[in-house]
């Protein structure tokens, strides 16, 4: 049998768990399709309802699991395959080539600056807001800081046509346009699936305007503009003229509590975060008008009530009971007209706004059922992974030693998915135990006999 832990997903979720069985002493090998660990908290500038720096909080854990010595982070990589059983599992992951030799690489940038396209390709970590090269590290706090090459976007990759200024630019020689994607073999007593969320593209959502109009944005874009280490130097600017908005609308469930999309169920935690982004407008610039039109406020945790409370009596933020039917634009300023239901007041009004912050839902992320068949682990009806019990079992699946945390269960908030990294930690270290109990035993009894 194996007492190494596999977690899938290296997000906060995934990272608590990880440092949870590591520092019990365990082994523990992170999977992390993305170039760096950090996951979506990366993102964010702050986080409810402390308004702390998420990467302040984030990234000294990034480091540490990266850097423990009873854990190995394998990014740039997928899970590919499953055999054996609890206690004795075979993972086959594949490790895409990253083309960079993260022994040599020590994040100096200059292969970054040095590459042909660079700043000509849309930062997706950036939402496209900002751009990048072909060559480029991820964000400025990556673990590991380590570059990447763009198989699709590099020249010499893809075409065979480039001068490869950036072999030249590297002193270490880190570059390496040979190195092939790998398929190894990990040897684990417990799984834990940790691959967090997705955010809904809120495009078939018309009535809203979402890429039609450019001063439609989602919370996701907005997070990146608000935060310092974003496009803009955190300065909030409109897309269409870069001036500065005064008077901001925010609208909730776009794509959540809503059949169309598919995507009935409540995300739970969109009225706090439209209230932390209401909050940061006016931390900016107090004379920000904030506007949250909502459903039903849901504020369910701890220090919640309380957080929309300050965010009406100290930050200004109006709160509409109306879910906006349609918005309009006036082609000449750029400016959006809100019209909605006044639920309480009665009849149909319209509000005149310099920026619309679009609240979307959050969905399970791309390629999470494919990842549900190579386990063997059953999917919800909205195709999240399905405990065993939500209540009894909420971190056990249908298959023993496979354990499941984090927003890739359900939606939730940065607090809970910690919470919840640290559950399936104690699971796994506890069926692990039990697995070598009972091998323990096995072989006494066959050393009796």
């Amino acid at each position: 049998m194996s007492e190494s832990v596999l977690i899938i997903g290296g997000g906060v979720c995934g990272i608590q768990a990880a440092l949870d069985l590591a520092d019990k002493g365990m082994h523990v090998y992170m999977v992390e399709k993305l170039p760096s660990i950090g996951g979506r908290m990366a993102l964010l500038d702050k986080v409810f309802p402390t308004n702390d720096c998420s990467i302040c909080i984030l990234a000294p854990k990034m480091i540490t699991c990266f850097n423990h010595p009873n854990v190995d982070v394998l990014t740039n990589a997928e899970v590919e395959g499953l055999s054996g059983k609890a206690g004795d599992f075979k993972v086959k992951v594949l490790k895409h080539a990253r083309h960079v030799d993260e022994t040599k690489c020590t994040g100096c940038d200059a292969c970054t600056q040095a590459c042909v396209l660079a700043g000509r390709i849309p930062d997706e970590w950036n939402q496209n807001f900002g751009t990048r090269g072909a060559a480029y590290i991820p964000f400025m706090q990556a673990v590991p800081r380590v570059a990447i090459i763009d198989e699709e976007r590099c020249l010499l990759l893809a075409k065979g046509k480039c001068k490869s200024k950036c072999v030249e630019a590297c002193q270490r020689g880190a570059i390496d346009f040979k190195q092939k994607d790998e398929v190894v073999t990990l040897d684990a007593g417990a799984i834990i699936v940790a691959t967090g969320l997705d955010m809904y593209d809120p495009t078939p959502v018309t009535e809203y305007g979402y890429g039609r109009f450019e001063n439609v944005i989602h919370s996701m874009e907005y997070e990146r503009l608000i935060n310092a280490s974003g496009p803009t130097g955190g300065h909030l600017k409109r897309r269409s003229d870069g001036e500065r908005p005064k008077r901001i609308a925010y609208i909730q469930c776009v794509g959540a509590r809503d059949v169309r999309s598919g995507h009935p169920y409540c995300c739970s935690v969109c009225c706090m975060y439209a209230t932390k982004d209401s909050m940061l407008a006016y931390m900016h610039h107090d004379d920000t008008e904030n506007i949250i039109f909502y459903t039903d406020l849901r504020a369910f945790g701890r220090g919640f009530d309380e957080y929309i409370r300050r965010g009406a009596a100290e930050y200004g933020i109006t709160y509409v009971r109306a879910r906006p039917g349609e918005i309009t634009e006036d082609p000449e300023t750029k400016n959006l007209y809100v019209w909605y239901d006044d639920t309480e007041g009665g009849g149909v009004k319209s509000m005149e706004v310099d920026m619309v912050v679009l609240s979307t839902a959050f969905v399970p992320p791309p390629g999470i059922n494919a990842l549900g068949e190579k386990l063997g682990v059953k999917m919800n009806e909205y195709d999240f992974f399905k405990a065993q019990d939500d209540l009894l079992a909420p971190m056990d699946t249908n298959v023993p030693g496979i354990y499941i945390a984090g927003a890739c269960t359900r939606p939730m908030d940065v607090t809970d998915a910690v919470t919840q990294g640290g559950g399936a930690a104690d699971r796994a270290a506890q069926a692990i135990g039990d697995y070598a109990g009972k091998a323990s035993a096995k072989a006494g009894s066959r050393k009796g006999s």
